[in-house]
């Protein structure tokens, strides 16, 4: 079997090719090793073998794997969505967190990030195929998030996110990620400020390729570089 550095090495030869391909630079893509179900050794596996950012969906085991790793400088993103009652132990602990979908959460976020002196970037989860098990603001809600995120007092807005629904083939992810894009370039023709909307966080192990195509800057893999699951990532 291979080891995690040896597939860690495999997606960033992947990762540094798709961007090639698209005439970016291997650099503009950062890779969120997505370590959700997967315990602390498995991390500090990926992290001796240089990886330094990696995902968390549910906030407990997060911060039960955060504790456990106050040695390693690691760069902590949550993915997963977040709970309004939980915005105040994850407004500090983590330096990113990709699942804003509504004011409330964004305000609560920001008020932790104040009492704690931490200045997380937060990314507006958006859905695009308004699909019943999935979270997420709609196009229309956005603007009004992007509004609220100007007023922030210690969070700093960064990006979009999106899930798009489970493609059979990489290419069925595509047209999700080009509207993405396509929202990002409308809202920032519309006078949003540049940085508010740097970041783009799509992709994950079965569709990142056509996802860097797209413009990704953030990909979220997990089971390409520590093996299978029991859930999907």
């Amino acid at each position: 079997m291979s080891s995690i550095a040896d597939r860690l090495a495999g997606v960033r030869g992947r990762i540094a090719a798709s961007a090639r391909s698209a005439g970016r630079d291997p650099s503009s893509v950062r890779l969120v090793a997505v370590s959700k179900t997967f315990p602390i050794d498995s991390i500090r596996d990926a992290y001796a073998a240089g990886q330094r950012d990696f995902g968390e969906n549910r906030v407990q085991e997060a911060l039960q794997k955060i504790a456990s790793a106050t040695d390693l400088e690691i760069r902590w993103h949550l993915l997963g969505h977040l709970q309004t009652n939980k915005a105040r132990k994850a407004g500090p602990a983590f330096a990113a967190i990709h699942s804003v979908d509504r004011i409330e959460l964004l305000e609560k976020i920001d008020a932790a990030a104040v009492d704690a002196g931490q200045m997380p970037e937060l990314l507006i989860q958006v859905d695009l195929a308004g699909e019943a098990t999935k979270f997420g603001a709609t196009p229309a809600e956005v603007p009004r998030l992007l509004d609220a995120a100007a007023s922030c007092r210690a969070a700093r807005l960064t990006g979009l996110m999106t899930l798009p629904p489970v493609p059979e083939s990489p290419e069925d992810a595509r047209q999700w990620f080009r509207r993405l894009r396509d929202l990002r370039d409308e809202w920032l023709a519309s006078g949003v400020p540049a940085p508010m909307l740097r970041e783009l966080s799509m992709g994950m192990s079965g569709d990142f390729e056509v996802a860097i195509q797209e413009g990704s800057t953030m990909v979220r893999v997990g089971t390409a570089i520590f093996g299978s699951r029991h859930v999907e990532d």
